[in-house]
Protein backbone atom coordinates (compact mmCIF):
# COMPACT_ATOMS: atom_id res chain seq x y z
CA UNK A 1 0.00 0.00 0.00
CA UNK A 2 1.63 3.28 -0.86
CA UNK A 3 1.83 6.23 1.18
CA UNK A 4 -1.31 8.31 -0.84
CA UNK A 5 -3.60 5.60 -0.26
CA UNK A 6 -2.57 5.22 3.65
CA UNK A 7 -3.45 9.61 3.76
CA UNK A 8 -6.87 8.75 1.94
CA UNK A 9 -7.87 5.58 4.12
CA UNK A 10 -6.63 8.15 7.46
CA UNK A 11 -8.76 10.45 6.36
CA UNK A 12 -11.80 8.65 6.03
CA UNK A 13 -11.40 7.14 9.65
CA UNK A 14 -11.17 10.27 11.10
CA UNK A 15 -14.37 11.71 9.09
CA UNK A 16 -16.30 9.47 9.82
CA UNK A 17 -15.65 9.18 13.51
CA UNK A 18 -16.31 12.99 13.74
CA UNK A 19 -19.96 12.40 11.68
CA UNK A 20 -20.70 9.58 14.11
CA UNK A 21 -19.91 11.98 17.04
CA UNK A 22 -21.76 14.15 15.71
CA UNK A 23 -24.93 12.16 15.09
CA UNK A 24 -24.86 11.28 18.75
CA UNK A 25 -24.72 14.80 20.29
CA UNK A 26 -27.72 15.92 18.20
CA UNK A 27 -29.25 12.57 19.71
CA UNK A 28 -28.55 13.65 22.98
CA UNK A 29 -29.23 17.13 23.17
CA UNK A 30 -32.85 16.91 20.87
CA UNK A 31 -35.00 19.17 21.76
CA UNK A 32 -38.80 17.30 21.14
CA UNK A 33 -40.89 16.83 24.06
CA UNK A 34 -41.74 13.38 24.80
CA UNK A 35 -45.87 13.46 25.42
CA UNK A 36 -47.16 10.30 27.03
CA UNK A 37 -50.81 9.32 28.52
CA UNK A 38 -52.57 10.45 25.89
CA UNK A 39 -51.17 13.71 26.21
CA UNK A 40 -51.72 14.12 29.79
CA UNK A 41 -48.02 13.89 30.25
CA UNK A 42 -45.44 16.15 28.68
CA UNK A 43 -41.69 15.99 29.73
CA UNK A 44 -39.11 17.87 28.29
CA UNK A 45 -35.05 17.02 27.73
CA UNK A 46 -34.15 20.61 27.03
CA UNK A 47 -33.41 22.28 29.93
CA UNK A 48 -33.15 25.56 27.97
CA UNK A 49 -36.91 25.17 26.98
CA UNK A 50 -38.62 24.00 30.51
CA UNK A 51 -37.46 27.84 31.53
CA UNK A 52 -39.93 29.39 29.15
CA UNK A 53 -42.76 27.65 30.92
CA UNK A 54 -43.88 30.32 34.03
CA UNK A 55 -45.28 28.88 37.37
CA UNK A 56 -46.84 29.89 39.84
CA UNK A 57 -48.44 28.43 43.82
CA UNK A 58 -52.29 27.73 43.62
CA UNK A 59 -53.92 29.96 46.54
CA UNK A 60 -56.03 28.87 48.87
CA UNK A 61 -58.67 31.77 48.70
CA UNK A 62 -61.69 32.13 48.18
CA UNK A 63 -62.91 35.18 45.76
CA UNK A 64 -65.59 37.99 46.73
CA UNK A 65 -65.28 41.22 45.57
CA UNK A 66 -67.49 44.05 42.73
CA UNK A 67 -68.02 42.73 39.00
CA UNK A 68 -68.89 45.96 36.87
CA UNK A 69 -70.48 46.03 33.71
CA UNK A 70 -71.77 48.84 31.09
CA UNK A 71 -75.16 49.05 30.50
CA UNK A 72 -77.96 51.79 29.10
CA UNK A 73 -81.24 52.92 30.07
CA UNK A 74 -83.59 50.74 27.48
CA UNK A 75 -86.79 51.59 28.27
CA UNK A 76 -88.89 54.22 30.04
CA UNK A 77 -92.59 54.01 31.41
CA UNK A 78 -94.94 57.39 31.58
CA UNK A 79 -98.33 57.48 31.85
CA UNK A 80 -100.27 57.85 28.87
CA UNK A 81 -102.51 61.05 28.22
CA UNK A 82 -105.81 58.68 27.24
CA UNK A 83 -105.84 57.12 30.30
CA UNK A 84 -105.35 53.51 29.08
CA UNK A 85 -102.12 51.46 28.59
CA UNK A 86 -98.83 52.75 29.55
CA UNK A 87 -96.54 54.45 26.99
CA UNK A 88 -93.25 53.03 26.53
CA UNK A 89 -90.52 54.79 25.02
CA UNK A 90 -87.54 52.11 23.90
CA UNK A 91 -83.63 53.14 22.73
CA UNK A 92 -84.24 50.49 19.98
CA UNK A 93 -86.59 51.34 17.34
CA UNK A 94 -87.25 47.99 16.53
CA UNK A 95 -88.06 46.99 19.95
CA UNK A 96 -90.87 49.77 19.97
CA UNK A 97 -92.25 49.10 16.65
CA UNK A 98 -92.49 44.73 18.08
CA UNK A 99 -93.95 46.52 21.40
CA UNK A 100 -96.50 48.78 19.89
CA UNK A 101 -97.57 45.73 17.00
CA UNK A 102 -97.99 43.60 20.43
CA UNK A 103 -99.92 45.81 21.70
CA UNK A 104 -102.98 46.06 19.05
CA UNK A 105 -102.26 42.67 18.45
CA UNK A 106 -103.90 41.83 21.74
CA UNK A 107 -106.26 44.85 21.02
CA UNK A 108 -107.11 42.62 18.25
CA UNK A 109 -107.66 39.43 20.18
CA UNK A 110 -109.81 41.16 22.49
CA UNK A 111 -112.39 42.43 19.81
CA UNK A 112 -112.32 38.71 17.85
CA UNK A 113 -113.23 36.60 21.00
CA UNK A 114 -115.69 38.91 22.52
CA UNK A 115 -117.14 40.33 19.64
CA UNK A 116 -116.67 38.61 16.36
CA UNK A 117 -116.49 34.89 17.54
CA UNK A 118 -119.40 35.22 19.92
CA UNK A 119 -121.35 37.46 17.13
CA UNK A 120 -120.89 34.19 14.29
CA UNK A 121 -121.72 31.97 17.13
CA UNK A 122 -125.22 33.60 17.46
CA UNK A 123 -125.28 33.85 13.56
CA UNK A 124 -124.48 30.08 13.10
CA UNK A 125 -126.79 28.83 16.18
CA UNK A 126 -129.80 30.72 14.41
CA UNK A 127 -128.97 29.67 10.83
CA UNK A 128 -129.42 25.97 12.26
CA UNK A 129 -132.12 26.67 14.59
CA UNK A 130 -134.00 27.99 10.81
CA UNK A 131 -132.47 25.08 8.95
CA UNK A 132 -134.09 22.44 11.74
CA UNK A 133 -137.70 24.30 10.65
CA UNK A 134 -137.10 24.28 7.24
CA UNK A 135 -136.82 28.35 7.42
CA UNK A 136 -133.28 28.49 6.11
CA UNK A 137 -131.33 26.01 3.48
CA UNK A 138 -128.41 24.50 3.53
CA UNK A 139 -126.24 27.48 1.76
CA UNK A 140 -127.21 29.93 4.57
CA UNK A 141 -126.10 27.07 7.17
CA UNK A 142 -122.70 26.88 5.68
CA UNK A 143 -122.23 30.48 5.04
CA UNK A 144 -122.65 30.44 8.61
CA UNK A 145 -120.42 28.00 9.72
CA UNK A 146 -117.57 29.71 7.15
CA UNK A 147 -117.95 32.83 8.90
CA UNK A 148 -117.33 31.32 12.36
CA UNK A 149 -114.75 29.46 10.82
CA UNK A 150 -113.41 32.90 9.35
CA UNK A 151 -112.78 34.31 12.71
CA UNK A 152 -111.36 31.50 14.28
CA UNK A 153 -108.42 31.68 11.55
CA UNK A 154 -107.93 35.11 12.44
CA UNK A 155 -107.77 34.21 15.91
CA UNK A 156 -105.10 32.05 14.98
CA UNK A 157 -103.02 34.64 13.52
CA UNK A 158 -103.55 37.13 15.75
CA UNK A 159 -101.92 34.95 18.36
CA UNK A 160 -99.62 33.81 16.30
CA UNK A 161 -98.61 37.46 15.73
CA UNK A 162 -97.81 38.02 19.60
CA UNK A 163 -95.49 34.64 19.81
CA UNK A 164 -93.25 36.63 17.38
CA UNK A 165 -93.19 39.73 18.81
CA UNK A 166 -93.19 38.55 22.04
CA UNK A 167 -89.76 36.32 21.35
CA UNK A 168 -88.09 39.46 19.47
CA UNK A 169 -88.71 41.83 22.83
CA UNK A 170 -87.34 38.87 25.02
CA UNK A 171 -84.48 38.63 23.03
CA UNK A 172 -83.87 42.29 23.53
CA UNK A 173 -83.62 41.59 27.25
CA UNK A 174 -87.71 42.46 28.21
CA UNK A 175 -90.31 40.31 29.22
CA UNK A 176 -93.60 41.57 27.83
CA UNK A 177 -95.53 41.10 30.57
CA UNK A 178 -93.60 43.37 32.78
CA UNK A 179 -94.15 45.95 30.29
CA UNK A 180 -97.66 45.89 30.13
CA UNK A 181 -98.08 45.97 34.12
CA UNK A 182 -95.29 48.18 34.61
CA UNK A 183 -95.83 51.07 36.88
CA UNK A 184 -95.26 54.92 35.25
CA UNK A 185 -91.72 56.32 36.54
CA UNK A 186 -90.08 52.76 35.85
CA UNK A 187 -87.00 52.70 33.65
CA UNK A 188 -85.25 49.65 32.63
CA UNK A 189 -81.44 49.04 32.17
CA UNK A 190 -80.21 46.48 30.20
CA UNK A 191 -77.10 45.24 30.94
CA UNK A 192 -74.41 42.62 29.58
CA UNK A 193 -72.03 40.58 31.03
CA UNK A 194 -69.77 37.57 29.88
CA UNK A 195 -71.16 34.14 29.80
CA UNK A 196 -68.45 33.05 32.19
CA UNK A 197 -69.67 35.58 34.58
CA UNK A 198 -73.74 34.31 34.63
CA UNK A 199 -73.23 31.98 37.66
CA UNK A 200 -72.54 35.17 39.55
CA UNK A 201 -76.02 37.35 39.13
CA UNK A 202 -79.04 35.92 40.04
CA UNK A 203 -82.60 37.61 39.42
CA UNK A 204 -83.38 39.59 42.48
CA UNK A 205 -80.08 40.53 43.20
CA UNK A 206 -79.65 44.11 44.24
CA UNK A 207 -76.76 46.51 42.10
CA UNK A 208 -75.84 50.03 42.35
CA UNK A 209 -75.06 51.91 38.77
CA UNK A 210 -73.76 55.44 37.86
CA UNK A 211 -74.58 57.23 34.68
CA UNK A 212 -72.19 60.30 32.90
CA UNK A 213 -75.04 62.20 32.62
CA UNK A 214 -75.52 62.52 35.94
CA UNK A 215 -72.43 61.43 37.95
CA UNK A 216 -73.65 62.59 40.94
CA UNK A 217 -76.45 60.56 41.20
CA UNK A 218 -76.05 56.81 42.49
CA UNK A 219 -78.77 54.86 41.74
CA UNK A 220 -79.77 51.50 43.00
CA UNK A 221 -81.80 48.92 41.18
CA UNK A 222 -82.75 44.99 41.28
CA UNK A 223 -81.92 42.82 38.48
CA UNK A 224 -85.18 41.51 37.28
CA UNK A 225 -84.21 38.87 34.51
CA UNK A 226 -81.35 36.90 33.45
CA UNK A 227 -82.15 36.67 29.82
CA UNK A 228 -82.55 33.02 28.09
CA UNK A 229 -80.60 33.17 25.45
CA UNK A 230 -77.03 33.80 24.94
CA UNK A 231 -75.39 35.83 22.39
CA UNK A 232 -73.73 33.11 19.78
CA UNK A 233 -71.13 36.07 18.49
CA UNK A 234 -70.29 37.74 21.50
CA UNK A 235 -70.91 35.42 24.17
CA UNK A 236 -72.73 37.75 26.72
CA UNK A 237 -76.04 37.36 27.92
CA UNK A 238 -78.45 40.08 29.06
CA UNK A 239 -79.34 41.99 32.24
CA UNK A 240 -82.75 43.35 32.72
CA UNK A 241 -82.15 45.57 35.94
CA UNK A 242 -85.40 47.52 36.97
CA UNK A 243 -84.65 51.17 38.38
CA UNK A 244 -87.12 54.04 39.75
CA UNK A 245 -87.33 56.92 37.64
CA UNK A 246 -89.92 59.13 39.28
CA UNK A 247 -88.94 62.79 38.05
CA UNK A 248 -88.24 60.87 34.76
CA UNK A 249 -84.54 62.50 34.28
CA UNK A 250 -83.52 58.80 33.26
CA UNK A 251 -84.11 58.95 29.62
CA UNK A 252 -84.08 55.87 27.40
CA UNK A 253 -80.50 55.59 25.65
CA UNK A 254 -78.36 56.87 28.45
CA UNK A 255 -75.37 55.03 29.27
CA UNK A 256 -74.69 53.49 32.84
CA UNK A 257 -71.40 52.02 34.57
CA UNK A 258 -73.73 48.65 36.90
CA UNK A 259 -71.52 47.64 39.98
CA UNK A 260 -72.81 44.17 41.02
CA UNK A 261 -71.39 42.72 44.83
CA UNK A 262 -69.94 38.96 44.20
CA UNK A 263 -69.86 36.66 46.70
CA UNK A 264 -68.41 33.19 46.51
CA UNK A 265 -70.89 30.35 45.83
CA UNK A 266 -72.03 29.43 49.62
CA UNK A 267 -72.76 25.58 47.67
CA UNK A 268 -69.63 25.37 46.15
CA UNK A 269 -67.46 27.03 48.83
CA UNK A 270 -65.13 25.09 51.10
CA UNK A 271 -61.66 24.84 52.88
CA UNK A 272 -60.49 22.99 49.55
CA UNK A 273 -61.28 26.38 48.11
CA UNK A 274 -58.05 27.55 46.08
CA UNK A 275 -57.89 30.31 43.51
CA UNK A 276 -55.47 30.38 40.23
CA UNK A 277 -54.64 33.37 37.44
CA UNK A 278 -57.38 33.25 34.87
CA UNK A 279 -54.62 33.51 32.04
CA UNK A 280 -53.49 29.55 33.90
CA UNK A 281 -56.48 27.97 32.34
CA UNK A 282 -57.40 26.67 28.67
CA UNK A 283 -60.66 25.04 27.89
CA UNK A 284 -61.50 22.37 25.27
CA UNK A 285 -64.62 20.55 24.07
CA UNK A 286 -66.42 22.29 27.02
CA UNK A 287 -63.76 21.32 30.18
CA UNK A 288 -61.29 22.76 31.75
CA UNK A 289 -57.81 22.04 31.99
CA UNK A 290 -54.74 23.50 33.96
CA UNK A 291 -51.19 22.17 33.44
CA UNK A 292 -49.27 21.75 36.59
CA UNK A 293 -45.16 21.01 37.02
CA UNK A 294 -45.00 18.09 38.60
CA UNK A 295 -40.94 17.43 37.62
CA UNK A 296 -38.21 19.97 37.10
CA UNK A 297 -38.89 19.17 33.48
CA UNK A 298 -42.55 17.59 33.59
CA UNK A 299 -45.79 18.77 32.85
CA UNK A 300 -49.08 17.52 33.60
CA UNK A 301 -52.58 18.46 32.27
CA UNK A 302 -55.30 18.40 35.03
CA UNK A 303 -58.99 18.56 34.55
CA UNK A 304 -59.87 21.27 36.66
CA UNK A 305 -63.57 22.47 37.72
CA UNK A 306 -63.92 26.78 38.27
CA UNK A 307 -65.96 28.99 40.39
CA UNK A 308 -66.49 32.47 40.99
CA UNK A 309 -64.14 34.97 38.89
CA UNK A 310 -63.00 38.15 39.98
CA UNK A 311 -60.65 40.39 37.70
CA UNK A 312 -58.02 38.08 36.67
CA UNK A 313 -58.52 35.42 39.26
CA UNK A 314 -61.05 32.49 39.18
CA UNK A 315 -61.65 29.71 42.40
CA UNK A 316 -61.31 26.54 41.37
CA UNK A 317 -63.26 23.75 43.90
CA UNK A 318 -62.26 20.54 42.07
CA UNK A 319 -59.17 19.32 40.55
CA UNK A 320 -55.98 21.17 42.44
CA UNK A 321 -54.33 20.90 45.00
CA UNK A 322 -52.92 24.34 47.53
CA UNK A 323 -49.47 25.23 46.46
CA UNK A 324 -49.22 22.66 42.99
CA UNK A 325 -47.25 24.64 40.68
CA UNK A 326 -49.82 25.64 37.79
CA UNK A 327 -48.54 26.82 34.35
CA UNK A 328 -49.35 30.89 33.60
CA UNK A 329 -47.25 31.33 30.84
CA UNK A 330 -46.88 29.47 27.80
CA UNK A 331 -50.15 27.50 28.37
CA UNK A 332 -50.90 27.81 25.11
CA UNK A 333 -48.04 25.73 23.78
CA UNK A 334 -48.47 22.93 26.17
CA UNK A 335 -51.96 22.96 25.05
CA UNK A 336 -50.57 22.33 21.74
CA UNK A 337 -48.73 19.70 22.48
CA UNK A 338 -51.03 18.28 24.85
CA UNK A 339 -53.92 17.71 22.56
CA UNK A 340 -51.83 17.17 19.02
CA UNK A 341 -52.29 20.78 17.55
Amino acid sequence: MNRTTTYFLTACLLLTACTHKKKEATAEADPVPKVENDGKRITFTDTAMVSFFQTEPAGDSALSGELHAPARIAATVLTSQEGAQNVVLFDNPDLESSYTQLMQHMINIRHIQDINIKQRKIELDRAQDLFNHGAATGKDLLDAQAALSMEQTNLANERAAIIEHEARLKAGGFEPVALRTATPGTAYVICDIPETQISNVKEGNVCSMVLPSFPEMHINGKIENVADVIDNTTRMVKLRIRISNPGQQLKAGMFATVTFPVKPDPERSSSNMISINKSALITSQGRSYVFVKTAPSTFERKEVSTGLQIGDRVNIYKGLERSEQVVVNGVMQLKGLSFGY
